[in-house]
């Protein structure tokens, strides 16, 4: 599978088939997720892998967030939680920076982005989801996380899709403008003035100047 056609195929699996999947993919996935663009280098990603046994013991904090109270929305959650062959819980380390918090959020999605492609291309399936479970205390606890140095920002679940949903996606006309500039540019003291014009719908007079 190339590149384009594993950005243009990724999709996100909410529901796994029972069982193991290859370890060897997994680290590639891990390998491709820290080559993640990274400004500065400040490297702000973490990962937990949760094995089963500790999954276990976050149910109760899922069904108690979403008042799972009858046995078919409980057994609806474990499936959730047990059913994937992975579960990986990612986390950003801090920064009193404000700015450079929001450049290492991007670098942690990138790198989760980078994970699931990387698996896609092998075949297998992922999901990045937050809610309350993440948010919880009890679920820093538990993975051994301090909440005053990492922030837990999703968990990522890893394994053989049950099926593949294909959601409807825009396309890139729905969310790029057209530029066009026009042939009177004329130059300017401090440029050159261009007019260009948002070509949404024909007809329409939405011009607006810029100088370079």
């Amino acid at each position: 599978m190339d590149v384009q056609q594993a950005l243009l195929t990724r999709r996100t699996i909410p529901k796994y088939e029972p069982g193991p999947i290859d370890e060897e993919a997994l680290r590639e996935a891990l390998t491709a997720a820290v080559h993640a663009p990274n400004h500065k280098l400040t490297n702000p990603w973490r990962f937990v892998r949760v094995g089963h046994e500790t999954r276990e013991k976050l149910l109760p904090i899922a069904w108690e967030l979403k008042k799972a109270e009858s046995p078919e929305a409980r057994e609806t959650i474990r499936k959730k939680f047990m059913n994937p062959a992975v579960l990986l819980v990612a986390a950003q380390i801090k920064t009193d920076d404000a700015f450079r918090a929001k450049e290492d959020y991007a670098a942690c999605a990138c790198a989760i982005q980078n994970l699931m492609l990387s698996l896609h291309g092998r075949g297998i399936g992922s999901m990045w989801g937050t809610g309350g479970p993440t948010r919880d205390q009890r679920t820093y606890d538990l993975l051994g996380i301090d909440r005053d140095k990492e922030e837990i920002i999703g968990f990522v679940w890893v394994g053989r899709a049950a099926a593949v949903p294909n959601p409807p996606k825009k396309t890139v006309h729905g969310v790029l403008p057209r530029i066009s500039v026009s042939r009177d540019d004329r130059d300017r003291r401090s440029g050159i003035r261009i007019e260009c014009r948002w070509g949404v719908k024909k007809g329409q007079d939405e011009s607006f100047s810029t100088l370079r």
